[in-house]
């Protein structure tokens, strides 16, 4: 009777814990696996919900802490700010769709959004490159990028990499 009423304490506890709520600032709960239907349904969700004013409309593919692999769906004619990352790689897939990516060069008008990322409205100098479905991007941290043209509508994978201290990178 003892070890009964102790697994129903047990059992009641566990299933309480459960259900609270996870810590602020705690890690996002792991998502390890999006099939294509999940996929195509984020993409249907974002061209439906995305602001008309929106520039980037993220979501997450599939995250385990400190990585997650976020779906990025964008739209001509909305310009999202140039950026550079301080501390983290940027990796891009394109998905769907076409545009034009600036890398390098200074942000114009650069501004520090927090302690590890500064933002602008354009990028003066820097390499255009058009991009499309089915390419592959990497942006070393401390490296400006901005996509300065979309052609109609791009869909990105796209993963923020933290480097180990000691690692040097190159613009």
């Amino acid at each position: 009777m003892r070890a009964h009423v102790f697994f129903t304490i047990l059992m009641f506890s566990s299933a309480a814990f459960a259900q609270q709520p996870a810590a602020q600032g705690a890690a996002p709960a792991a998502k390890l696996f999006a099939g294509s239907t999940d996929v195509t349904a984020m993409m249907a969700k974002a061209k439906s919900e995305r602001k008309a004013d929106q520039p980037n409309f993220i979501q997450p593919i599939v995250q385990l802490a400190p990585y997650t692999a976020n779906l990025e769906y964008r739209v001509a004619g909305v310009k999202a700010p140039a950026s550079v990352h301080e501390r983290e790689a940027e990796m891009f897939y394109v998905v769907e769709g076409a545009g034009t990516l600036v890398t390098g060069g200074t942000l114009h008008d650069e501004k520090r959004t927090n302690a590890e990322n500064l933002t602008g409205s354009a990028i003066d100098g820097g390499t255009p490159r058009h991009i499309a479905k089915g390419d592959w991007v990497m942006v070393p941290e401390k490296t400006p990028h901005w996509f300065s043209q979309i052609d109609g509508t791009i869909v990105l994978m796209s993963i923020h990499l933290p480097h180990s201290a000691g690692t040097a990178s190159s613009r």
